[in-house]
């Protein structure tokens, strides 16, 4: 059975569309059980998942409220009552295809031993994409697309928080998140999912990108504002500081950021070519913001 876990917090906008893509699955209800977290929210969460729940007494349920505040305990508490042999997190804004669970079924069914995985994440767009957003920036707003064909990540690649899964022999091995990094309500903060998985490579575990394993990604206006972009830029520096202080990689990941210093310009300079100026300029900005919150 696939566990799949949804953790949430005030986004009663879009989680009624995001259950009814699970509920709309083409495949048995016993393939799969539903593991919806509540991460303390004050909007109306707890009502929409009571009702659905009510109205939907055929699918496999289960709703539990997290008290501590921040996506890696409410992770934690998911994969706690898990009761699949595979967990698979999907964000609270995540459309599933609704050939999902079946296509992951037939993926893991070939799988032998203990494996992480992701899927492809492709963009719900709420408005137009600004000039300044580039490629290089596309993992910002949680999508990713490796074509259609199945392979592994390789190097410093991993699946992407709104659609990634382990079996659940990997927790064993490696441990739950690192609570002290990851979202808490309104901060900006991460590095959780790249921990986690750089934890599964160190431990030799295979990492595999599934690309029928399909979600839509809502991609809000706000969410491609400039400050909106700032904030997240400097929180992933914060993370990455409290990351590799507690590896011992803190001078690695310095060293390592000199280096895509050079790359950023680089970039900026093949963009100012193209007369696509404002990409450029984001990008440099978007590295001065990285840098500041991992030096600061």
């Amino acid at each position: 059975m696939i566990s799949v876990v949804v953790c949430t917090y005030n986004r009663e906008v879009y989680l009624p569309k995001m259950l009814e893509s699970i509920h709309s699955q083409i495949c048995e209800k016993t393939d799969f059980e539903i593991v919806l977290v509540n991460n303390k929210s004050t909007d109306n969460t707890e009502e929409i998942c009571l009702n659905f729940k009510k109205e939907n007494p055929s699918i496999n349920f289960n709703y539990f409220l997290e008290k501590n505040q921040g996506l890696s305990y409410a992770r934690n508490r998911g994969i706690k009552e898990s009761k699949g042999d595979f967990i698979v997190f999907v964000d609270d804004d995540a459309f599933l295809d609704e050939n999902y669970i079946k296509e992951l079924a037939v993926y893991l069914k070939k799988s032998e031993g203990d494996l992480g995985f992701g899927g492809k994440i492709l963009p719900f767009l709420e408005c137009e994409l600004p000039a300044w957003m580039s490629k290089y920036l596309s993992s910002l707003m949680s999508i990713i697309d490796l074509g259609n064909e199945v392979k592994l990540f390789k190097g410093s690649k991993y699946p992407i928080g709104a659609n990634m899964g382990v079996s659940k022999g990997v927790i064993d091995k490696i441990g739950m998140f690192n609570e002290s990094l990851g979202r808490t309500g309104i901060s900006m903060l991460g590095g959780e999912e790249k921990d986690f998985f750089f934890r599964i490579k160190e431990a030799g575990i295979p990492i595999y990108y599934y690309p029928k394993m399909l979600v839509h990604h809502v991609i809000p206006e706000k969410r491609l504002t400039v400050e909106f972009i700032k904030k997240q830029a400097e929180g992933i520096g914060v993370s990455e500081k409290l990351r590799t202080k507690k590896t011992g990689e803190f001078l690695k990941r310095s060293i390592l950021e000199l280096y895509k210093w050079g790359g950023t310009f680089a970039l900026f300079f093949i963009y100012l070519i193209k007369g696509q100026v404002s990409k450029g300029v984001m990008l440099l900005k978007f590295r001065w913001w990285i840098s500041r919150g991992l030096w600061g």
